[in-house]
C-alpha cells in the first residue's frame, strides 16, 4: 500500500453519517412498536408478554427522560408524555390480566412515531 492509499483511507468516511436524535428515537420506538405488533397478530402470549415488556421499558425511559429538569421539551409536551407513560404502565397491566386489549398501546405508540416523522427540522 502506498502512501496516497493510506491518506485516502485515512480520511474515508468509517461510519455511516450521525443520526440525529429525533431520527434515533423514531427507530427505536418503530422496532417495538413492530414488534408489538406481530405479537398481538400471532396472538400468542410469550411474544405478547416479551413485547409488552419492551415497550413498558420504553415508556419508563421516555418518563424519566421527561422529568428531568435539564430537559429542553415544552412542559406542556413533557407533560403529556409523563401522562403516556402511566397510562401505559396502567394499561400493560390489564393487558397482562387479560383485562383489556393490547391495541391501545399500538395505537398511543403509532400516533407517536406520527408525531416524530411530522415535527419540524430534526435536532
Amino acid at each position: 500500500m502506498n502512501a496516497t492509499n493510506l491518506a485516502q483511507r485515512a480520511y474515508a468516511p468509517t461510519t455511516a453519517p450521525t443520526k440525529s436524535n429525533r431520527s434515533m428515537e423514531y427507530d427505536v420506538i418503530a422496532k417495538i412498536t413492530y414488534r408489538l405488533k406481530k405479537a398481538i397478530e400471532a396472538d400468542e402470549l410469550s411474544p405478547l408478554l416479551s413485547a409488552l415488556h419492551e415497550n413498558r421499558k420504553l415508556w419508563r425511559m421516555l418518563a424519566v427522560n421527561v422529568a428531568d429538569s435539564e430537559n429542553l421539551l415544552p412542559d406542556d409536551l413533557r407533560a403529556r408524555i409523563f401522562y403516556l407513560s402511566e397510562f401505559t404502565n396502567q394499561h400493560t397491566t390489564k393487558v397482562i390480566r387479560k383485562t383489556a386489549s393490547a391495541v391501545p398501546l399500538l395505537e398511543v405508540n403509532t400516533a407517536i412515531l406520527r408525531g416524530l416523522r411530522s415535527e419540524g427540522p430534526a435536532s
